[in-house]
């Protein structure tokens, strides 16, 4: 491995550490000077003060927790779990159910004051996931799969700690979306290839499908006119204080951002085959090498194109479902603002990829060659 690839990842990873500990400037020290969140397993319940109503349940449900972490461990409290009667909120805990537990302490004398069971505790099964998601990366691809690791990480902080308080501080959500997608897809580039010729026209590729992405976005995001208001959370933003925020632009953001992997993708796809085929047949023509990136785009496309169509309609499957049921005509489904939602994600997510590969293998058949 060259010194230059070893200090990228040695810099790569003092960043990442950087963002680890930045704040955001959202945090509320307030919610957690009285306010303690903490890992707690239900011993007892009484369902006595719960009332079915059609198909859901709503009252209170008491519960004895037994607090597992914090200054707080081994103590045990009531709590209670409020059922509203809204089936995708509300949580039914059973006894042996790992909680996360808000405590509300008296800030004089420390006492826990009221205890209220919030969510199923699912840290620990996550983080259990992501270490063996690692460690599978790792033992695989092994120096590779530590730099994907690692850029997986940094891609994730950088959505976390920059791109999303600058979204609510209402910066301008296009351009910040597209730089930070440019910024990541670089980093991620150069950590998997390194500083070669390879990585030069996997980068090249994927640059220019994602600025090809992003005015497609725009053009048909306009033409489309579906609003923000969208997506899910997107009104409670505007019920929290954030009046001025740009919700279209955020919600046409996302359709970039979420492009991009699958860009990146086959950008590398067509990069790595022409770098092989210029490796074991040097004396490879241009024009022959670029023919021969079309040939292999011309492959991924019929597959990945599909993929997104998967992924993406797997998230309103439920929405698709009802609409059948009620027995809705299809001139009517293509209309409604989600429905068009996902059929404009879809659509310039493959449009983008379609572009990405003759452009990557030009690219590559004037950078290999």
């Amino acid at each position: 491995m060259k010194k230059t690839d070893t200090y990228l990842v040695i810099l790569i990873a003092a960043l990442s550490s950087v963002l680890w500990f930045l704040p955001t400037g959202f945090e509320k020290q307030e919610l957690t000077i009285n306010t303690l969140h903490e890992k707690g397993v239900v011993i007892s319940i009484d369902d006595s003060e719960l009332k079915r109503v059609g198909l859901v349940l709503t009252g209170e449900q008491n519960m004895e927790i037994e607090i597992l972490s914090g200054q707080y461990k081994g103590r045990k409290v009531s709590a209670t779990n409020f059922l509203m009667g809204q089936m995708s909120y509300d949580k039914l805990f059973r006894e042996g159910d790992k909680v996360l537990t808000v405590l509300r302490v008296d800030g004089e004398n420390g006492e826990i004051v009221n205890a209220r069971a919030a969510e199923m505790y699912r840290l620990d099964v996550q983080l259990i996931l992501f270490a063996l998601f690692g460690l599978f990366l790792v033992g695989f691809a092994r120096w590779t799969g530590f730099r994907a690791l690692l850029s997986f990480v940094f891609t994730a902080l950088v959505i976390w700690k920059v791109l999303i308080p600058l979204f609510l501080r209402g910066v301008p959500p296009l351009p910040v979306a597209y730089l930070v997608v440019m910024v990541t897809t670089t980093v991620i580039m150069l950590l998997i290839t390194g500083f070669s010729r390879k990585g030069a026209v996997a980068l090249s590729g994927a640059l220019g499908g994602v600025t090809l992405t992003t005015i497609l976005t725009i053009v048909f995001g306009a033409w489309f006119r579906v609003p923000g208001t969208v997506r899910d959370f997107s009104e409670m933003l505007l019920y929290s204080g954030f009046f001025s925020l740009n919700l279209t632009g955020i919600f046409l953001s996302g359709i970039v951002i979420s492009a991009a992997g699958a860009v990146m993708d086959m950008a590398m796809d067509i990069a790595a085959a022409q770098a092989e085929i210029v490796e074991k047949k040097p004396h490879i023509g241009r024009r022959e090498l670029i023919f021969s990136g079309f040939s292999v785009g011309h492959a991924v496309i019929g597959t990945m194109t599909t993929t997104l169509l998967f992924a993406y309609s797997g998230s309103f499957t439920f929405v698709l479902m009802v609409f059948m049921a009620q027995g809705m005509p299809m001139e009517y489904i293509f209309n409604i603002s989600y429905v068009s939602a996902e059929i404009l994600l879809t659509l310039v997510g493959s449009f983008g990829l379609v572009l990405v590969a003759p452009v990557t293998a030009v690219l590559g058949g004037l950078m290999y060659k």
